[in-house]
């Protein structure tokens, strides 16, 4: 069970701001908000109303993650690389573990139908690349390369946010809350990337729910490769690749020649001498680290929580009722289920 004394100390570190700047927005010492925090004393409940609005979140908010069964602050699966900074990814763990509250609070209020559901597999029972093919399968994915990968993800149910990260040492987070699956993605990041980056998290999603391996990486690796570049469709392409070869499949498959050429290798394709050549190639043009092409691919936007909102404005919700059912404290806090403007219409 998860304590409230967690869910503040999530809630600031997500804002990314020290208890003595929320002590001092709340109008308490720092000694009584760090005895709150480590659950030595419950703040009484006028402290609270100034704490939650401290926090960009409602009382009913805090309670309520402070109840929920298991942790609240759950450590995120992460993409990432390894000299990301520490403060920098616990800070988009604590925003992704409140991205989840949100979510579980508002969905008490609202169903949400979708059209498939992110299935679980044993990892152990289930080899990664198969999981993959299954998760096709199941959502009836056309053969071949998967268009609009953010509709298909977002069509079973789960929740995708899009933020600038402020780093790109870190590529995106996935977690469970209840039913429903939660990503969030690094907008500084090329779509070639993100896309990789969705299908990564989809694999632990689908394979780490509840069962975590010494391995995980490298499964969620291996799913995000099935999924996106099935084996049986793109091995006969990866024949007598060179850098002309690795253009024509980057527009094609939407994932980065790095990517491509992982996969020849892992299917062995190709050698490793071969693979090292191709690197080697990709180095003196700079494009190791800055590959042409990918600002050409269509790109994919996330849409689920803004159509939630918009279907609940239609429904004659002002935003600061949907901010409130959502946890937040008002709507200018409101980052997660925001609706487009509507224009004024002649009639």
């Amino acid at each position: 069970m998860s304590s409230l004394g967690e869910a503040i100390t999530t809630a600031r570190r997500a804002l990314g701001i020290t208890q003595e700047e929320l002590a001092e927005a709340a109008g308490v010492t720092q000694a009584a908000l760090s005895r709150y925090e480590n659950d030595l004393r419950e703040p009484e409940p006028e402290v609270l109303t100034r704490l939650a609005p401290a926090l960009g979140v409602t009382v009913p908010f805090l309670k309520g993650a402070g109840s929920v069964r298991g942790a609240m602050a759950v450590d995120a699966h992460m993409r990432k690389r390894a000299t990301a900074k520490a403060t920098t990814w616990r800070q988009l763990e604590a925003r992704l573990n409140m991205y989840r509250m949100h979510v579980r609070h508002l969905m008490e209020e609202v169903s949400l139908r979708a059209q498939q559901r992110v299935p679980t597999f044993d990892p152990i029972e289930t080899d990664a690349a198969d999981a993959a093919r299954m998760v096709r399968m199941q959502w009836r994915m056309p053969i071949g390369p998967v268009r609009s990968l953010i509709r298909w993800v977002e069509a079973a149910g789960c929740v995708v946010i899009a933020e600038d990260f402020g780093t790109t040492r870190v590529d995106g987070l996935s977690q469970w809350v209840d039913d429903y699956p939660v990503i969030m993605i690094n907008l500084a990041a090329p779509v070639d990337r993100v896309r990789l980056t969705v299908g990564h998290e989809l694999g632990h999603l689908c394979l780490h729910a509840s069962e975590l391996t010494l391995t995980m990486e490298e499964e969620a690796t291996r799913f995000a490769a099935e999924f996106l570049m099935p084996e049986e469709v793109i091995r006969p392409q990866l024949r007598n690749l060179t850098l002309g070869r690795l253009h024509d499949l980057k527009r094609e498959w939407g994932t980065s020649m790095q990517a491509i050429i992982e996969r020849a290798y892992d299917l062995q394709v190709i050698t490793s001498a071969k693979r090292t050549n191709l690197y080697k190639s990709l180095g003196n043009r700079g494009w190791r680290t800055r590959e042409p092409l990918s600002d050409e691919l269509p790109a994919e936007t996330p849409a689920l929580a803004q159509t939630i909102s918009e279907a609940m404005v239609d429904k004659g919700l002002s935003r600061d009722e949907i901010a409130t059912m959502a946890g937040f404290s008002d709507a200018s806090r409101n980052t997660l289920f925001v609706s487009r403007e509507r224009r004024l219409r002649a009639v």
